[in-house]
C-alpha cells in the first residue's frame, strides 16, 4: 500500500480507502462487510469511511464495531454530518445544534472516543458558514474530531469557508470527498485547482462510476442478477450502451498493463497528485484485494493520451 497526506495536513492515508455507502449495514450481508472490512485492513488499507445517514446510523456501528479489533491509532475513521437523521425541522443541516448532536450520536455509534475527519456531507445553504465552522472549531478543540472536511462543495463555497476560518483563527477544511470518475469529471475545471491551492485533498467517490468501470456490465439489457444496478433504478441510468463500449475498450487496454479495467481506473485517478485517496466500495472481500493492487501503479503518458482518446 502507498500513503499521501490528506490534503496539507500532517495526517497519511492509505491511497485506496474503504467506503460504506449502499453497502455495509443494509445491501451487504454482515458477514461479507465484516470481512471486506478485515481483508482492507489487513491489505494495508488505514483509511475507512462512513456517514451517520447510511442506513440511518447502521453502517456506523458495523464500522465501529469491526474496527475495534485493530488498534485505534492504526486507521484513520471518517464520518459526516447534514442529512436527515429524524422527523423534526432541527435533525438535518450544519446548524451549531444538529453537528454537535450528530457529532456525540456518532460516537457513541462508532464506539470511538474521537472521529479522525469529519465531513459537512453537504453544503448548508441555510445555515451563516460562521456557525458551521465553529461548531467543528469546538469539536476540534474538544479533541473528539481531529480533522474537518467536506463533501460535494464548490471551489467558490471552500475558498469562502477558508477564508473565514483564516479570519477567526478556525480550524481549516484539510479534505473535500467528491465523486469524480473517467466519466465524471467536473472537478478538474475548479475544485482540484483550489484544493492544490488551498490545501484540501480530494477524497474521491465511486471512482469506478458505481461498478460500471469494473467490466461486470455487457449490455443495458442484461445486467448481472447480484449487481446493484439491477435493483436501483437511479444506478441504471448511468449505464449506457456507449459508455460500456468504451469500458471494453479501457479493458483491452489495461490488459496490456496486467490489470484489471477496475485497476486501471483507479490508477488513472491516482495520478492526480491533489487526489488523497480514491474512495471504494466492496460487496465482498475480493473485490478489496483486487482494487488495493491499483496503489502505486503509475501510468505513462502515452496510456494516459490513449486513455484520454477512448473517453473522448
Amino acid at each position: 500500500m502507498k500513503f499521501r497526506r490528506l490534503g496539507k495536513s500532517g495526517v497519511k492515508v492509505s491511497e485506496i480507502s474503504l467506503g460504506s455507502w449502499l453497502t455495509y449495514g443494509g445491501y451487504v450481508e454482515r458477514e461479507n462487510a465484516v470481512k471486506s472490512i478485515e481483508t482492507a485492513y489487513g491489505l494495508g488499507v488505514n483509511f475507512f469511511d462512513t456517514a451517520n445517514v447510511y442506513e440511518r446510523g447502521a453502517a456506523e456501528i458495523l464500522m465501529g464495531e469491526t474496527l475495534r479489533a485493530f488498534p485505534r491509532d492504526s486507521y484513520v475513521l471518517a464520518t459526516k454530518v447534514f442529512g436527515q437523521m429524524g422527523d423534526g425541522p432541527n435533525d438535518r443541516g450544519l446548524s451549531r445544534k444538529h453537528i454537535i448532536e450528530q457529532c456525540h450520536a456518532s460516537l457513541k455509534r462508532l464506539g470511538a472516543e474521537y472521529i479522525d475527519l469529519y465531513y459537512c456531507h453537504r453544503f448548508d445553504p441555510h445555515t451563516p458558514m460562521e456557525e458551521t465552522l465553529r461548531a467543528l472549531d469546538d469539536l476540534v478543540r474538544q479533541g473528539k474530531v481531529l480533522y474537518v472536511g467536506v463533501s460535494e462543495w464548490t471551489a467558490s463555497q471552500m475558498a469562502e469557508a477558508h477564508a473565514i476560518a483564516d479570519r477567526y483563527l478556525l480550524d481549516r477544511i484539510v479534505a473535500n470527498q467528491p465523486v469524480y470518475n473517467m466519466f465524471n469529471r467536473y472537478i478538474e475545471k475548479e475544485v482540484i485547482p483550489y484544493g492544490e491551492r488551498g490545501g484540501i485533498g480530494q477524497v474521491v467517490f465511486s471512482p469506478l462510476a458505481q461498478g460500471l468501470l469494473t467490466g461486470k456490465y455487457v449490455s443495458v439489457h442484461d445486467l448481472p442478477a447480484e449487481s446493484r444496478a439491477s435493483k436501483l433504478e437511479g444506478m441504471r441510468k448511468g449505464i449506457t450502451e456507449e459508455k460500456i463500449v468504451k469500458v471494453q475498450q479501457l479493458a483491452d487496454a489495461a490488459k496490456e498493463l496486467d490489470l484489471t479495467v477496475g485497476q486501471l481506473a483507479l490508477a488513472w485517478i491516482l495520478r492526480q497528485s491533489n487526489v488523497s485517496s480514491a474512495l471504494v466500495g466492496a460487496s465482498r472481500p475480493e473485490q478489496v484485494a483486487e482494487n488495493v493492487k491499483a496503489a502505486g501503479v503509475l501510468l505513462s503518458s502515452e496510456m494516459i493520451e490513449r486513455i484520454e482518446s477512448i473517453l473522448a
